[in-house]
């Protein structure tokens, strides 16, 4: 019922959660077979910055069904760009969250809608760093 009256637009995953040896790490792709049988996903680790959100968007390699691909209209990027960056800032802020996941999120032309989202809360995991992690870049 819910479905019915969210605009219609792009299907995504947001994900984010605790690796032991890198740290949080912020997960984007399509929701469905491009990111589950293709492994079409980013990764960025937390916290993440506007230009880190903004490339891993487009870091795919089903982002032009983001943008307009063979004349459809082009979805709220700012909007997903923001969505990413508060869950990168909800686990940087709160070391209890150890995971999220908002799946689908549905994303339009104007705008978008969770439709579904889990939050894990535990005990943070013990690091033994505290200094900025970088995924490396090939």
């Amino acid at each position: 019922m819910v479905q019915a009256m969210v605009p219609r637009g792009v299907d995504t995953v947001i994900r984010a959660s605790i690796d032991p040896a890198a740290g949080a790490a912020l997960s984007f792709g399509l929701a469905g077979a491009p990111s589950q049988l293709l492994g079409d996903v980013a990764h960025r680790l937390v916290p993440a910055t506007d230009r880190d959100v903004a490339e891993q968007i487009r870091s795919i390699r089903s982002a032009p069904l983001l943008f307009g691909w063979r004349g459809s209209q082009p979805v709220d990027s700012a909007a997903l760009e923001e969505l990413l960056l508060r869950v990168s800032r909800l686990v940087d802020d709160h070391p209890e969250v150890v995971g999220v996941d908002l799946e689908p999120v549905v994303v339009s032309p104007q705008g978008l809608s969770v439709l579904g989202a889990s939050v894990r809360l535990a005990r943070p995991p013990a690091t033994t760093d505290l200094g900025p992690r970088r995924l490396p870049v090939y």
